[in-house]
């Protein structure tokens, strides 16, 4: 595939696409015959995961530094899974942040449920009165 199919696959411009290979957020593309690149499965693959690390809020540092210790071999799995872990952890802490205001506003609008519930059963009362 080129990078406009890609682009378009993965929803990403191709700057970008072509950023995540300068700065080494992907391993660098396979290119054809006359230089261009020429995404394998194996390279969309790398450029999802990097779309998927940086929506997750990894850094590009630590990205890139996944990707580097993934070039250099299974003698990196056990850093390459810590750095896996370190974002599961920002994740988590996200996730629950995220619960809690989830919470808190649920809270807000049954408070505003019963607070219109009240009212509507107040103006039925004014109207029977009437």
């Amino acid at each position: 595939m080129n990078i406009k199919e890609v682009a378009k696959e993965y929803e990403l411009s191709e700057a970008t696409i072509r950023y995540y290979e300068k700065v080494g957020l992907i391993p660098p593309v396979h290119r054809n015959s006359v230089g261009y690149r020429d995404f394998t499965q194996e390279d969309g693959n790398w450029v999802s995961f990097a779309k998927c690390m940086r929506n997750a809020g990894m850094s590009v540092e630590s990205l890139a530094e996944y990707i580097s210790l993934f070039d250099q071999g299974d003698s990196t799995v056990i850093r390459r899974k810590r750095i896996l872990e370190e974002q599961q952890a920002v994740i988590k802490a996200k996730l629950d942040e995220m619960q809690s205001t989830y919470d808190r506003i649920s809270m807000k609008i049954d408070n505003y449920d019963d607070h219109l519930s009240k009212f509507e059963k107040e103006l039925e009362e004014q109207r029977e009165n009437v």
